[in-house]
C-alpha cells in the first residue's frame, strides 16, 4: 500500500498566516499526529480525521508512529508550529529513516511543508531587524551541551549578528539566558536595542521592547513560547520598532524624491 508522510510547518497559529500547501496537505490526510498544543492550533481543519495527540518529549515515539502509519498506507500530517525543519520535526524523521534504511524511491513517500518560522512572525510584528546577516540559537541544552551553545553565542557576539534566541528560558533552565546576557555585554553596549515577543500571534500575545541591559528583568515574558530578538551594533529602535539597517543610507539620500512622477 502507498502512504504519505507530510511534516507541516502551521506557522506561529493564526490560519491567515499558514501557506494554501499546508491547509492543502491536512486536508488531504486521513491521521494527524503532534504535539498537543499544535494540534489544537488547527483543531478546526482537522474534523472527521483520525488524530494522535503526544505531549512534550514523546518525539521519538511521534516520529515511530507516523512512519508506521505511512508505512501501513495512511496519509499522515505530522504537524509542528513554525517551520519543521528549524528546530521542528523534520530532523528526527530523516535521521530514523536513515537508520532503519528508508530510500526515497520507496513506497513510502515524505514531504516536507515549510512554515513561517518564530524568527520570521516575531520579526514581521517589531519592525525589521532583520535585515542584515543573523544568528538563530537555541537555549535548550537538552541535545546540545551549554558548552557549544556557549560557543555559538561568542561567536555570533564577536561576528555582530542580530542574534534570535529561542527557548530563551524555562522553569529548570534559567542560567542559560543570563550568561548569553554577560557574553553578549563584552561586545556590544547595554542600550543595544532587543525584543521580547512572547505566543506571536495567538491570542495571548505579548510584545516588550527593552535593552540587552534590562533583559532578564521580564521574567514573565521569558519562557518557552518567547523569542528574543538582540540587535547588532547598527540596530535601532524608531517608536516602539526595531530596525536593522541594511545599508542603504551610505549609498542613497532616503529624503530625496528622487522620481517627480511620485510627488502627491
Amino acid at each position: 500500500m502507498t502512504g504519505k508522510l507530510y511534516i507541516v510547518g502551521v506557522g506561529p497559529g493564526h490560519h491567515d498566516h499558514m501557506t494554501f500547501r499546508a491547509k492543502e496537505v491536512i486536508s488531504e490526510s486521513d491521521t494527524i499526529v503532534g504535539y498537543e498544543t499544535y494540534v489544537n492550533l488547527v483543531q478546526d481543519l482537522i474534523g472527521g480525521k483520525t488524530i494522535h495527540r503526544y505531549a512534550m518529549t514523546q518525539e521519538v515515539e511521534r516520529a515511530h508512529q507516523c512512519i508506521d502509519l505511512a508505512k501501513s498506507g495512511k496519509i499522515v500530517s505530522l504537524v509542528s508550529s513554525g517551520d519543521p525543519g528549524i528546530y521542528g520535526m523534520a530532523g528526527l524523521i530523516y535521521e530514523t529513516l536513515a537508520t532503519i534504511g528508508w530510500d526515497p524511491s520507496d513506497e513510502l513517500k515524505v514531504e516536507i511543508i515549510p512554515g513561517v518560522s518564530a524568527l520570521n512572525s516575531c520579526a514581521s510584528i517589531v519592525g525589521s531587524p532583520l535585515m542584515t546577516d543573523f544568528a538563530v540559537v537555541s537555549m535548550s541544552d537538552l541535545m546540545v551541551p551549554w558548552e557549544i551553545i556557549q560557543k555559538r553565542v561568542e561567536s555570533a557576539a564577536q561576528g555582530d549578528f542580530v542574534l534570535v534566541i529561542y527557548n530563551p528560558k524555562s522553569k529548570k533552565r534559567v542560567h542559560q539566558l543570563q550568561d548569553t546576557q554577560k557574553i553578549l555585554l563584552k561586545h556590544r553596549k547595554p542600550t543595544t536595542p532587543v525584543a521580547i515577543i512572547k505566543s506571536a500571534y495567538r491570542e495571548s500575545e505579548t510584545i516588550v521592547m527593552t535593552n540587552l541591559d534590562n533583559l532578564l528583568n521580564f521574567d514573565e515574558e521569558l519562557g518557552m513560547t518567547s523569542t528574543v530578538i538582540i540587535g547588532n551594533s547598527s540596530t535601532y529602535t524608531y517608536k516602539d520598532l526595531m530596525i536593522n539597517p541594511r545599508g542603504y543610507k551610505s549609498k542613497y539620500n532616503l529624503e530625496e524624491q528622487t522620481n517627480p512622477d511620485l510627488k502627491v
